[in-house]
């Protein structure tokens, strides 16, 4: 489980092979993360039972760090806080 203090941060660093790093919002990396899970033919088994696509996003950047889309393939995003609050 992460640290609670990390959800109160509003910005995420987040990664996916063969592309540079993007600095998001936390609801840009809520959407981010939800394009790859509405990708993905089927759903890792502990998010199966989420209702929607949108609460299984929710629930990765809670408790989570990473995404295995597929083997060798990964996703990551990092909670930051940025010193001047704009990117």
């Amino acid at each position: 489980m992460t640290n609670p203090i990390i959800r109160d941060c509003e910005n995420y660093l987040v990664m996916e092979p063969c592309k540079n790093e993007q600095f998001l919002t936390a609801e840009e990396t809520l959407q981010w993360i939800e394009e790859w899970l509405n990708k993905m033919d089927n759903l890792p088994e502990d998010l199966q039972n989420e209702p929607s696509t949108r609460s299984a996003a929710e629930r990765l950047l809670d408790t989570s760090c990473d995404l295995e889309i597929r083997p060798g393939f990964k996703l990551e995003w990092f909670a930051i806080r940025l010193t001047n609050g704009n990117f």
